[in-house]
């Protein structure tokens, strides 16, 4: 069963829909218990880094989460949620998950006023390396975003998708078992159904 993690935060409705029409099994959850007993983690999110991560230790969801990445339970974080797995932001002053080897950074665009944050609306995606979840075959990849900050890796073998707003940003990313894109594939038609079913068959 995969568990789409309630914190208070985040589209759980669409992506629990989503998550049904690729043939998935879903259900949305706040119990670490559900956690713990899950086969994949999904972790939606809409709003500010620290009030994610106040969230998740308030409901005492943090260690679950951290101790099924350590067992290998595919993990996808949505948008908020991928910004979580990280290190840290500069959106607050509490540490993030500490899955991924990143920091959260706001868009900067020194002058560039034509670029407008947040960043909402329909944007290509290039994928960069082979991954589970977007093919590599030259195929036009589009979808949807809403966000004032991404994430910069540490790693440059973390990265598998960039996007271009003002300059050339993180988009998606994977490490072992954990996966996060800071587009919203619930929201992005045939594209994120694409992206939603690859994950519910890894």
């Amino acid at each position: 069963m995969i568990i789409i993690v309630d914190y208070g935060l985040g589209n759980l409705g669409s992506v629990l829909n989503m998550v049904h029409k690729v043939g998935g099994r879903a259900r949305v959850s706040s119990d670490a218990k559900d956690i713990l007993n899950s086969s994949k983690i999904i972790l939606p999110g809409v709003g500010s880094f620290w009030h994610g991560i106040s969230r998740l230790r308030s409901l005492k969801l943090v260690s679950a989460i951290q101790m099924e990445a350590s067992r290998g339970t595919p993990i996808l974080g949505i948008c908020l949620g991928m910004q979580l797995l990280s290190m840290r932001s500069e959106e607050g002053w509490e540490n993030g998950l500490g899955l991924i080897d990143a920091e959260v950074k706001r868009f900067s665009f020194e002058g560039k006023e034509a670029f407008r944050v947040p960043h909402v609306g329909w944007n290509s995606v290039r994928v960069e390396r082979e991954n589970p979840l977007i093919p590599i075959d030259g195929s036009e990849q589009r979808f949807y975003f809403s966000h004032s900050y991404h994430a910069v890796c540490k790693r440059k073998e973390d990265i598998f998708a960039t996007t271009e707003y003002g300059y050339v940003f993180t988009s998606a990313y994977f490490r072992d078992n954990v996966y996060g894109v800071q587009f919203h594939p619930e929201k992005s038609h045939r594209f994120g159904m694409d992206l939603m079913k690859r994950f519910v068959e890894l």
